[in-house]
């Protein structure tokens, strides 16, 4: 009887091994990233490490607010009112479409700081990280 026991374990036991699954190997980096998410993540980490990790006076009254995880396909961050999350975005920074394509919108844009934004945007968006066009 332990015999018979024995053996239907190791019957029950090569049964579901032969379920699992191969081990799944890790996706190459960037694999399955829409153009998007790519171009906007290289966007929003110079954005913030130039304009905000870096204490630029420019930017100082405003928070930094990362939306990459969009399920619209368009990934995005915005610039709003310091501390307040949920205030109106006073800049929108997108990328949308099979190329990625990166624009920028809000009140900002028409501002003393519009041309600069713009540049920086344009300069990242193009795979520049450097913080300033004299860098």
């Amino acid at each position: 009887m332990r015999a018979l026991a024995g053996a239907s374990l190791i019957v029950a036991l090569a049964f579901l091994s032969a379920c699992q699954s191969a081990p799944s190997r890790p996706a190459p980096a960037g694999a399955g990233k829409s153009a998007a998410l790519r171009n906007m993540e290289q966007v929003a980490i110079a954005a913030h490490r130039c304009w905000f990790a870096a204490n630029d006076p420019a930017f100082r009254a405003y928070s930094f607010a990362n939306e990459l995880n969009s399920f619209s396909g368009r990934p995005r961050f915005l610039l709003v009112p310091k501390g307040n999350y949920g205030g109106r975005p006073l800049l929108v920074v997108q990328a949308e479409g099979a190329s990625g394509r990166v624009t920028a919108f809000g009140p900002l844009m028409d501002g003393p700081q519009g041309g600069r934004i713009s540049g920086d945007i344009n300069r990242w968006a193009a795979g520049s990280s450097a913080c300033s066009s004299a860098a």
